[in-house]
C-alpha cells in the first residue's frame, strides 16, 4: 500500500465491535499488512497497578509522559486532552501502518464498517437518509432479512471476512499528512 488508510469499526453497545475488529486486524497481518488499531474509550483507561514503579512515575511523579520499555513491547501512558480526532491521533501514533482500523467513533467523518446484531439493537446505526449514509462501506450482520444501500455481509456466510477485508483495503480513506 501506498500510504496509510483508516476505516473505521462502529455499532450499538454489546454489538461486537471488538471482536470484528480483531477478527479484522489479524486478517489483514495474516496477508501482509502492517494493521495497527486505535479504540475509543468513554472512560478513562486503566491499564497500569497501583504501586507499581509506572504507575508512580505517572501519578505521583506527575510525568506527562511514561514508556514502558521492555523486550518486544513498548506502552506508553499521556497525557493529553481528550483527543477525539482520529486521524489525528493515527498521524501521531501510527507511524508505518498500511491501515489503521478505528473502533468506536461513530461520529467521525470517515468510512464505516458497522456491527448490526438483532439482539442488541432494533435497528443499525445506519440510515439511508442520514447526512453521512455514504460513509458506510458495509454493515455485517446476523439479520438475514436486513438489506441496505451499502455492502450488507451475513456471518453466516463462510467468506464475510475475507469480502470484509477487501473491501477495508479497497474503501478505507488515506492518511494524508
Amino acid at each position: 500500500m501506498a500510504s496509510t488508510r483508516i476505516i473505521s469499526i462502529i455499532g450499538r453497545k454489546n454489538a461486537g465491535k471488538t471482536t470484528l475488529a480483531v477478527a479484522l486486524a489479524a486478517e489483514l497481518v495474516r496477508r501482509g499488512h502492517r494493521g495497527m488499531t486505535i479504540k475509543h474509550g468513554h472512560h478513562p483507561a486503566d491499564a497500569d497497578r497501583p504501586g507499581s514503579d509506572t504507575w508512580r512515575h505517572f501519578n505521583e511523579g506527575k510525568a506527562e509522559r511514561v514508556l514502558i520499555a521492555s523486550p518486544e513491547l513498548r506502552v506508553l501512558f499521556e497525557r493529553s486532552p481528550d483527543q477525539y480526532d482520529p486521524i489525528g491521533l493515527a498521524r501521531r501514533y501510527m507511524e508505518g501502518a498500511d491501515i489503521v482500523l478505528t473502533e468506536g467513533y461513530k461520529a467521525a467523518t470517515l468510512p464505516k464498517i458497522e456491527v448490526y446484531r438483532r439482539g442488541v439493537g432494533r435497528s443499525p446505526l445506519y440510515d439511508p437518509a442520514g447526512p453521512n449514509a455514504d460513509q458506510w462501506v458495509a454493515v455485517v450482520t446476523d439479520d438475514p432479512d436486513f438489506r441496505a444501500e451499502c455492502t450488507v455481509l451475513h456471518f453466516y456466510d463462510t467468506i464475510w471476512l475475507q469480502l470484509l477485508v477487501n473491501l477495508a483495503l479497497e474503501r478505507s480513506q488515506p492518511l494524508n499528512p
